[in-house]
């Protein structure tokens, strides 16, 4: 059981970093739907530095739990 949720962990990490590389890949099309709202035009560089932290809180987690389930168990 404990090897399985093993590989579980660790496709969920890859999981995590691939969404926070989706993440960087879609934040150019994203802001130029966000500048369309006039509401949010005076907050983009907030609403940008959101996203892009959210994307490397999303690498750094799923990195994480790679390097955390990759490795072999201590004795």
């Amino acid at each position: 059981m404990a090897k399985n949720n093993r590989n579980i962990q660790i496709v969920w990490g890859v999981v995590l970093v691939l969404a926070g590389i989706g993440v960087f890949f879609m934040i150019p099309q994203k802001m130029l739907e966000i500048q369309k709202i006039e509401h949010f035009s005076s907050a983009i560089f907030f609403i940008r530095f959101c996203f892009y932290f959210l994307g490397v809180l999303l690498i750094g987690g799923g990195a994480k739990k790679i390097y955390d389930n990759y490795r072999f168990p201590k004795k």
